[in-house]
């Protein structure tokens, strides 16, 4: 049986790219037969965005626009297009261009014995200054938390819905806490998390990467702190 997948692109100000990741994971999932739908979850851009998802998917009705007034942050997006999901799996990855989708075989490979399969840079192809960043969120989470994820913030993720429906009504992070709170809070459901190295990454060739933005940043601190006051009262 051929897996039934939807496939989650947030995306933000992405009109130099999302033309050609449409056509990849198209591509993709085509060549290895998969029953699939691509649900693209424009978070409130202010370039052509839209308007190049609306022509493709005029074009295959594969493809499905949501659509974001305002920009409301990664989280808020990812949780928009997962609640639209309908297949069994649900695979999320940015609109950027820096996997080769390609690599969701290799996260297939461990559905057996896992809930969710989350992908880990290796390596990492950001420029230094983000990779400081992401280490020190990495173990400002895991200090707060506990062990999550090797990489937790890695947009290659491959989930059954079944998780997706248990935890949805439960996070409440809108911007980059969000991966954060969904792992921490599927290990302590006990979901199983496998991590899965992925080896495709790619430096960003267009657009304007928003995780270093100082007001992304300061949500993301107060969602952390606001998470563990919630936890800490309910334990």
């Amino acid at each position: 049986m051929n897996p039934s997948v939807s496939i989650v692109l947030p995306a933000y100000n992405e009109e130099a790219l999302i033309g050609p990741m449409l056509d990849h994971v198209v591509n993709v999932m085509t060549t290895n037969g998969f029953d699939y739908e691509i649900l693209v979850v424009d978070d409130g851009s202010s370039d052509r965005t839209a308007a190049i998802v609306q022509k493709q998917a005029a074009e295959n009705s594969r493809i499905q626009l949501i659509r974001h007034e305002q920009n409301r942050g990664s989280g808020a997006a990812m949780l928009t297009g997962f609640a639209a999901a309908q297949k069994e799996l649900v695979f999320l990855t940015d609109a950027d261009m820096q996997f080769d989708v390609g690599e969701i075989i290799v996260l297939l490979a461990v559905m057996g014995r896992a809930d969710i399969a989350a992908g880990y840079r290796y390596p990492r192809r950001d420029p230094f200054v983000r990779c400081l960043y992401a280490q020190g969120w990495h173990m400002l989470v895991t200090l707060f938390f506990g062990k999550s994820a090797r990489d937790i913030n890695c947009a290659f993720k491959l989930m059954r819905k079944a998780v997706i429906d248990a935890l949805r009504n439960d996070i409440k992070s809108q911007g980059a806490m969000f991966s954060a709170e969904f792992l921490i809070r599927a290990r302590r459901a006990g979901f199983a998390v496998v991590n899965v190295p992925v080896h495709g990454h790619r430096p960003r060739t267009a657009g304007t990467p928003t995780g270093a933005n100082p007001a992304v940043i300061a949500k993301s601190m107060v969602e952390l702190v606001r998470l563990r006051l919630s936890m800490c009262r309910k334990a």
